[in-house]
C-alpha cells in the first residue's frame, strides 16, 4: 500500500471533503480514526492524499449504511493495517446479524398469523384472570407472572379483589409472548417486538410496520452489496 501512496497524483483534504459533503475536518477525523490510511505531509506540514485515499473514503462511506458507522469503520482500519482476513470476519458478522434479523420477522410474522381469532376477552367483558387465561393456554399461572415482571404483559389489577385482570390487548400480548417462546425466542429478545405491538396500537396497525421492517431489510442487505462492491475495488487498489 505504500507504494500505492507514494505512485498517486496528490490531493487536498477539500478535494476529498467537497465530492461527499463533507467538511475537510471530517476528513481528517477520518484519517485519524484510521479509515483512511495515514497521508503524507508537504514540508509545511500540510496533509496531502491520493486517490487511494478518496478511494477509501468512498469505501467508507458505502458500507455505512449496510454495516452502520462502527463496524465499518472496523472494516476500514482492518484492512489498512493489512488484517483483511479480519474485516472479512466483521463483514460475516453483518451478515449474520442480517439474517437473525430476517428470521426474527418471520417469527414475529408466524406467530401473528398463529393467533387464532377470538380466543381474547370478550368486549366489554370486564377481561379475564389468570388462571382460566393459564389454563386455556396450557401455562401455569407462575409462567404468566414471570412475563409480567420481564414487562411483556401489563395486566390491571381489580381494585375489590387486587386479582390481575387481562384484558383483550393482554390477551394478545400473552398469545404473542407464547407464539414466540415456543419458537425458541428469549424473554429479552421478545419484549421489542411487543413494544412494537403496543405501539402500533394492535395487530392490524402493526402489517405497516412489518412492511416497513422487510424494507429496511432488504434496503440493509442491498446496501452490503453496495459497501462489498466499493471494498473489492478498494482491496484491488491496494493490492
Amino acid at each position: 500500500m505504500e507504494q500505492k501512496l507514494k505512485n498517486g497524483r496528490q490531493l487536498r483534504p477539500v478535494d476529498l471533503a467537497r465530492g461527499h459533503g463533507l467538511s475537510t475536518q471530517a476528513v481528517r477525523n477520518y484519517e485519524e480514526a484510521g479509515i483512511l490510511p495515514a497521508a503524507d505531509r508537504t514540508p509545511h506540514g500540510y496533509r496531502t492524499y491520493t486517490p487511494l485515499h478518496a478511494q477509501a473514503l468512498r469505501t467508507f462511506l458505502a458500507l455505512v449504511p449496510g454495516h452502520g458507522h462502527q463496524t465499518a469503520t472496523s472494516i476500514m482500519r482492518a484492512v489498512n493495517q493489512g488484517a483483511v482476513d479480519e474485516a472479512f470476519r466483521l463483514i460475516d458478522e453483518s451478515h449474520a446479524q442480517l439474517l437473525d434479523d430476517r428470521r426474527t420477522l418471520q417469527a414475529v410474522e408466524n406467530a401473528l398469523r398463529d393467533l387464532e381469532p377470538g380466543t381474547a376477552a370478550e368486549p366489554g367483558s370486564g377481561g379475564t384472570f389468570i388462571g382460566p387465561l393459564a389454563n386455556r393456554l396450557g401455562l401455569r399461572p407462575a409462567t404468566l407472572r414471570k412475563w409480567e415482571n420481564a414487562g411483556l404483559v401489563r395486566p390491571r389489577r381489580d381494585p375489590r379483589t387486587g386479582y390481575r385482570v387481562y384484558d383483550e390487548a393482554d390477551v394478545r400480548d400473552v398469545r404473542l409472548v407464547h407464539q414466540l417462546r415456543r419458537g425458541g425466542y428469549l424473554l429479552e429478545q421478545i419484549a421489542p417486538l411487543i413494544a412494537q405491538v403496543r405501539a402500533a396500537g394492535g395487530l392490524e396497525p402493526l402489517e405497516a410496520t412489518l412492511r416497513g421492517w422487510h424494507g429496511r431489510l432488504s434496503a440493509r442487505g442491498r446496501a452490503m452489496l453496495a459497501g462489498a462492491a466499493e471494498l473489492e475495488a478498494y482491496l484491488r487498489e491496494c493490492e
